[in-house]
């Protein structure tokens, strides 16, 4: 037979009720006179469990770090976005309407200013109501409810199991609150309590705080709230689902007004106030603010990349969990390098050179990434997507400018964008951009050694490998200068069979181009094992390639990308960051060789007059023209505008864009970097240039060496000549030059730039090669 619970402690009758209350009222040390006498001396068990319970505890806690949101700015200091679990943003108690304050007062703790935190009034009130009626009548005090909200987010930050939240506290909660409501009003004044209490408390969702939910459902600041908006929001705090206007307005709306009888009641307003506040409306003007990059718009992409450093980066916590709370609770303000404005010019001309909302462009895409030489600082990361991880037309959460492990796509076949480092290994190894290619070799054998001193046994092979131009009168020999700036696939391979792949490898990797053509995903070195990554068969991101070119316009200085400069939380407590990160990666004397070639591609074949110089830069092509490229700079701005496919890269003839229906039309038979990523380059730099230096690149390129006495003509030396007018008869329809070429490099590779190139599927390891123009 269970035993019989003693009516003295069971809280479901009238007399365990009344000593509970008792319990409780030991700790205040205050009984009203008269107060249920009666029943004091039966009361006695509960008065000693309660002081016991009140003895034991301390007289104070620890009063945990509000959560604050924390912002991402532009360079500028302009609000990007803003990262919370609770969007609270604290203000002074000056700068909260009179009529909030005493709004909260009237409706919550009509005695605030009277008591010591414990109102007895209140609590014999509430206890008499619930030991004589079905319902529940609480009495705690804004201290009371200030220690709670204290409490519970100690145990939300601590990650403690026991909950104090509202309709899960015991009656030891319950005496805890109260003993530390009396500590709190030793320590603090009474506007102290209640600014932290308005500063605190949960208004709706995710709103905490009177500034939050003034802007939340008036947008307006807490210091300017009216009468009536100061009511209905303190009418909130007792149940903030249920009072919310935007759900239940004729809920709000009676709430409200009891709030403004209160008031009358009290005192707090005049007949007239009331009469006046109480016949108007909700007058609601609600705003959105969304925690996240959402709500980043054009700068979404840029604000996923900022919070993924954040994310991994050990200075700003030991392990991911206390990185997380840092950036959504610590009130962190992140200053970062975007230019905010031009990036929502790039936004513009993305979307505008691949329309997102096009029903053929599901898997086209455009993005745009600039760096700033001299301090490697991201000045702009855009794409043509919305940043969305709902399904439909034109919503990505992928970045193309950036890794995959910093929420990128993978990369892309980086194409002829890629060929400026054979140059700068040829010029390294002794040659000049005057010497002279035997570019007519279309076919390497898996015999053909190629030199790579930094692998083991010093060399490497390239299978079968047939390396296609674009147009087949290109196959001859050529300056180094012409096939770079003609891009021809067959010349930059013959210049890379005559060098040590390991030359080229060292310039990619000393100027940040990384491999992320791995299964893992994880960026590597780029490796000379296969030669075509000479034409571009790897994938490269564009951020790397927007900073490699930047140490082409700074003199061979390469700088590190960099998105943030300082970090700094609501305490003042600055975080490290990195800072300018800059090495001499390539001889100043190679790049301006280099560049007296890359300029005149940028300004002739590209700009063509629209984009004021100097300029310089390169194209891009893949096979299939599944990516295309253009990286162009000035001493200011380095920019890569990529246009291509993220699901279809493969060369299967569905994934190709030649002839492709593309923004709703048809494209070219042959597409390449001329057809859209160069002319979203143009249209970008063109007024993106206007903001950044435009000095000269320094350095003049050397001239051609004087040439040797010439000798008795050969008989093929009139098909040379031959040859070189029709080269000269080219530069009037450059586009039509561009090579189109990539490989796989894993046996099955083919490149164009200026072709197809095809290696037999029986030879293993084979590479593929891609150029472009």
């Amino acid at each position: 037979m269970a035993a019989k619970k003693s009516p003295f402690f069971d809280t479901a009758t009238t007399l365990g009720k009344i000593v509970a209350f008792f319990g409780i009222s030991a700790l205040c040390g205050v009984l009203a006179a008269g107060m249920l006498v009666p029943v004091a001396a039966i009361a006695k068990t509960g008065l000693t469990t309660g002081n016991n319970i009140v003895s034991a505890l301390p007289s104070t806690f620890e009063k945990l770090p509000i959560p604050e949101p924390s912002e991402v700015l532009d360079s500028d200091g302009k609000l990007i976005a803003t990262f919370y679990e609770q969007n609270r943003d604290p203000v002074d108690l000056e700068d909260i309407s009179p009529y909030m304050r005493k709004a909260i007062v009237s409706v919550e703790d009509e005695r605030f200013y009277e008591h010591s935190g414990i109102d007895p009034k209140g609590i014999a009130r509430a206890v008499i109501n619930n030991a004589t009626s079905s319902s529940r009548s609480g009495a705690s005090t804004l201290t009371q409810q200030y220690v709670n909200n204290l409490l519970v987010n100690n145990q939300i930050l601590t990650g403690a199991e026991e909950s104090t939240v509202s309709g899960s506290k015991d009656y030891s909660d319950k005496i805890r609150e109260l003993k530390y409501a009396v500590a709190i009003e030793k320590e603090m004044s009474k506007d102290e309590i209640l600014e932290g209490y308005l500063n605190l408390v949960l208004f709706s969702g995710r709103e905490y705080g009177v500034q939050a939910a003034a802007q939340r459902f008036f947008s307006v600041d807490a210091k300017d709230l009216n009468l009536q908006q100061s009511a209905m929001l303190a009418g909130m705090v007792q149940l903030p689902n249920v009072y919310n206007p935007l759900k239940n307005p004729e809920r709000s709306l009676d709430r409200r007004n009891k709030v403004l009888g209160n008031m009358y009641r009290t005192g707090a307003i005049t007949k007239k106030e009331y009469d006046e506040a109480v016949k108007s409306d909700l007058g609601e003007d609600p705003s959105k603010s969304s925690s996240g990059c959402m709500a980043a718009d054009e700068n979404a992409n840029f604000c996923d990349y900022v919070s993924k450093l954040v994310l991994s980066d050990s200075n700003f916590g030991k392990t991911k969990e206390d990185r997380e709370n840092l950036l959504f609770r610590g009130g962190m303000t992140i200053k970062t390098t975007l230019n905010s404005a031009l990036n929502k010019k790039a936004a513009k001309d993305a979307r505008e050179a691949i329309d997102p909302k096009a029903k053929s462009n599901t898997d086209v895409y455009a993005s745009v990434v600039s760096v700033e030489p001299g301090t490697g600082n991201i000045l702009t990361m855009a794409q043509n997507t919305t940043y969305s991880p709902t399904e439909g037309l034109g919503n990505s959460v992928w970045n193309f400018n950036v890794e995959r492990s910093l929420g990128g796509a993978g990369g892309f076949q980086g194409g002829s964008t890629m060929k400026p480092y054979t140059t700068l290994a040829w010029l390294k190894e002794g040659h000049n951009m005057y010497d002279t290619i035997n570019a007519r070799k279309p076919l390497y054998q898996t015999s053909d050694r190629w030199k790579a001193s930094c692998l083991p046994g010093g060399s490497t092979t390239a299978g079968e490998w047939e390396v296609n131009n674009a147009s087949r009168g290109f196959y001859r020999s050529m300056k180094v200068d012409y096939g770079l700036y003609w891009s021809i696939n067959s010349a930059t391979v013959q210049e890379a069979k005559k060098l040590d792949l390991c030359t080229i490898t060292d310039y990619v990797n000393k100027l940040g181009v990384m491999d992320q053509s791995g299964d893992n995903g994880n960026p590597a070195p780029m490796s000379p094992q296969n030669p075509s990554f000479i034409i571009g068969s790897k994938n490269i991101t564009p951020l790397s390639q927007a900073a490699a070119f930047a140490a082409f316009a700074n003199k061979g200085e390469y700088c590190e990308p960099r998105a943030i400069t300082s970090v700094v939380d609501k305490d003042g407590t600055k975080y490290k960051v990195p800072k300018r990160d800059c090495t001499q990666a390539v001889e100043p004397q190679y790049v301006a060789d280099l560049n007296g070639t890359l300029k005149r591609i940028a300004t002739n074949r590209v700009s063509k007059g629209k984009v004021a110089g100097p300029i310089a830069g390169k194209t891009g092509t893949n096979n299939g023209a599944t990516s295309t490229w253009f990286v162009g700079y000035t001493t200011g701005i380095s920019t890569a505008t990529w246009v291509g496919r993220v699901d279809g890269q493969s060369e299967l003839e569905e994934n190709q864009m030649h002839g492709a229906m593309i923004n709703d039309v048809r494209a070219p038979k042959m597409v390449d970097s001329s057809t859209y990523a160069a002319p979203l380059w143009v249209d970008f730099m063109e007024e993106a240039v206007l903001e950044y230096d435009r000095s000269s690149f320094g350095g003049a390129p050397r001239s051609a060496p004087k040439p040797k006495p010439a000798p008795k003509p050969k008989e093929d030396d009139e098909d040379k000549k031959e040859d070189s007018e029709k080269e000269d008869s080219k530069k009037s329809d450059d586009d039509k030059s561009e090579a189109t070429g990539n490989g796989n490099g894993n046996g099955n590779g083919n490149g164009n730039g200026n072709g197809q190139n095809k290696s037999k599927p029986t030879t293993p390891a084979k590479p593929g090669d891609d150029s472009d123009d």
